[in-house]
């Protein structure tokens, strides 16, 4: 097969996969099995791989690509992404109805009800029917690029049908998690040791900040459009755009209706009110839009929302149960959450025994005591929550809740940051955290232990071999031969792996430790200061507090952490396995020393992290915002807002090219 062969063949299997996306995520009616849609997507692979230059951003096979993001760069919406103002009332949509018949002076309208997803406000951009770019909603006028992200929902076209091919446009959708999935992935975090999402929105909201795109995938987000930054031609009213939009590919809500007065508008939202339990996604509400775009226009907007839009917000949903008891669970960071149990009681068409009480603060605020009378509420959302206790019905002598002074699986004492609502078990060999420390202790950003995944680390720990991130360092081929899906070959593999982690610099292994606050860069101020592990742990309080852009909480934590007796008994496993890295401390000022550095845009030649890591290295921090006491701001592909306010502030501003030219200057 020649290059025009191939070409020809590739866009007859895009169109042909495209067409069953569309039909499976969309439509909901397959029309081939897995397998062969799979043998599909399979010739499609091989063919690009044979010619690479055949490969586009909009093939089904760019859907996942690549590894984790360096970071979201902002960028400037075109069109300001309003929020609607809310009603909570008949009432309210009857006042919001006579606004707009005063200001139309009579004119007849109507009004398009939708279901108000309960997810994530994006916008997607088109060029030439291409996706390109998809934005958060952000501030409303400035959003985070999380096209790679985006790319992996199934439900956004990558391409758009007649009538929108070779279109420019952008559209506006709600990104929302299925309620299902949503149970998936809260089990699997459960089993795991991980904390909860306290509702699906959360879930989507924290999946689509996610820097790798495969962790993404594996979610299964979806999307409901519900609109455009700027109707095409031929669309006069809402209604119809929607009919366009549907045309073109995307996933519109099926429950949308146009309504030709307020008394149907209200009528709908009644009878979403009682259905909704029957859709497999949340709503909290409706919102009901002025169908007509030319009447939008006169009906305007003021600067947060507009005038012809409102949402309907359904009331909470409520039961009164008692408190049996609280539980005190651990998760995987040592943070120490509280969890009501309750006599069982039936709340929007679940059964609810255990409800999320969040942290201390909360308990305090409504006041707990065992035995009392509660209210729970889920708003719409699939774990409830206490949120008040029915003092007038308390029994003499009540005992009240409290947190626990130890942890509750190891005893070890918890601990308090000032800064935070959440108490912390500090011991890093607490069994209920010792997994996903040994998981961050392993992972790339740390000490890149090759092959030492989850699930071999559940193994690990649940058979006893490991205790603590010390005891990778004391594995042998008899102990790892020992548990499946271990041959030879494979744990060879990991202990090379493993001797080779002894090598990492002296940041890594402090980054790795899991302290709380001190993240990668910190680590590296940290390594650069003390040089050597032995001179971090005799560090004092104020030794570390003072190092420019460190501070209190980051001192306070390092000095928690090492104080412990527990922490100490790892501390010398690590140093008597030859774990003792060292490195220079600096002796003379960097280019950037004290100051408060910016970035914002994408790098050509550098991912976001390394750009940090040098601006570090030349005695410099990086601020996320910009202010009178920056210094500098690092200016790349569309910069965004920051870089409109440094140059409002009069900050100096330089490009990529002039950035590295200092970093070389520097000797980097």
């Amino acid at each position: 097969m020649n290059r025009d062969q191939a070409k020809k063949e590739v866009e007859r299997l895009r169109q042909e996969i495209a067409e069953h996306d569309h039909r499976y995520y969309v439509l909901a009616q397959p029309t081939i099995s897995d397998s062969e849609y799979d043998r599909l997507l399979d010739r499609l692979r091989q063919l690009e791989s044979e010619y690479p230059d055949l490969v586009t951003p909009d093939s089904p096979t760019q859907r996942v690509a690549g590894g984790p993001l360096p970071g979201f760069v902002q960028v400037p919406h075109h069109h300001p992404m309003l929020s609607l103002d809310n009603t909570y009332s008949r009432e309210d949509l009857l006042e919001f109805d006579q606004r707009v018949a005063r200001i139309l002076r009579n004119q007849t309208y109507r009004y398009v009800v939708e279901l108000k997803i309960d997810g994530v406000a994006v916008a997607l951009r088109y060029r030439k029917g291409r996706f390109y770019q998809g934005l958060t909603r952000g501030d409303g006028h400035t959003g985070d690029d999380i096209t790679a992200n985006l790319k992996t929902i199934r439900t956004i076209p990558l391409s758009l049908a007649r009538p929108a091919q070779g279109l420019d446009i952008e559209v506006r959708g709600e990104v929302y998690l299925p309620r299902a999935e949503f149970q998936r992935i809260n089990k699997e975090r459960s089993d795991q040791g991980e904390p909860l999402f306290a509702n699906p929105r959360n879930a989507a909201a924290g999946t689509l900040k996610q820097l790798d795109p495969r962790v993404v995938a594996g979610r299964k987000l979806s999307i409901f459009i519900y609109g455009a930054a700027e109707p095409p031609q031929g669309c006069p009213s809402h209604w119809e755009l929607l009919s366009f939009l549907k045309a073109a590919g995307f996933r519109v809500s099926p429950q949308a209706k146009l309504c030709s007065d307020i008394q149907q508008v209200i009528s709908h939202c009644d009878l979403w009110e009682q259905k909704r339990d029957s859709l497999d996604f949340d709503i909290d509400g409706l919102v009901i839009k002025v169908d007509s775009f030319e009447q939008q226009k006169v009906l305007g907007a003021t600067s947060h929302s507009p005038r012809w839009a409102i949402a309907y917000k359904f009331p909470a949903r409520r039961a009164a149960t008692v408190l049996r008891d609280v539980e005190f669970s651990v998760g995987r960071t040592g943070v120490v959450t509280p969890v009501a149990v309750l006599e069982p009681v039936f709340l929007s068409g679940t059964t609810v025994s255990r409800a999320t009480l969040h942290n201390e603060d909360q308990i305090k605020k409504l006041d707990l005591h065992y035995e009392d009378m509660v209210i729970i509420e889920k708003a719409g959302e699939i774990i409830p929550q206490v949120v008040a206790a029915e003092a007038a019905k308390r029994k003499p002598g009540a005992r009240p809740v409290a947190m626990p002074k130890n942890c509750p699986v190891c005893s070890g004492k918890l601990v308090r940051d000032e800064a935070e609502a959440a108490w912390r078990c500090q011991n890093i060999a607490c069994p209920a955290q010792v997994k996903g420390r040994i998981q961050h202790f392993a992972s790339k950003p740390a000490m890149d232990i090759d092959g030492l995944g989850p699930a071999l680390i559940e193994q690990l720990v649940d058979k006893g071999l490991v205790k603590d991130y010390g005891d990778i360092y004391y594995l042998d081929m008899k102990k790892l031969m020992s548990l499946e899906r271990m041959a030879e070959k494979s744990s060879r593999n990991l202990l090379e792996a493993i001797e080779r982690s002894k090598k990492a610099p002296l940041w890594r292994l402090i980054h790795g430790l899991g302290i709380l606050h001190v993240g990668a860069v910190a680590a590296q101020q940290l390594a650069q200061r003390f040089g050597s592990l032995g001179a971090l742990e005799r560090a004092t309080y104020d030794d570390i507090a003072d190092i420019y852009g460190l501070g209190p909480a980051v001192a306070q934590s390092l000095i928690d952490f090492f104080k412990s007796p527990e922490n100490q008994r790892v501390m010398k496993k690590l140093k008597e396995a030859g774990l003792d890295p060292r490195q220079e401390t600096k002796e003379t000022a960097g280019p950037l020393e004290g100051k408060a550095v910016v970035l914002t845009g994408g790098l050509d030649s550098l991912t976001r992290e390394q750009a940090k890591e040098m601006v570090m290295k030349m005695g410099g921090r990086v601020s996320e915002s910009v202010s009178q006491k920056t210094w500098l701001v690092v200016v790349g592909r569309e910069p965004g807002s920051k870089y409109q306010k440094a140059k409002e502030l009069g900050v100096r501003i330089i490009d990529e090219r002039e950035f590295l030219r200092m970093a070389k200057e520097a000797g980097l």
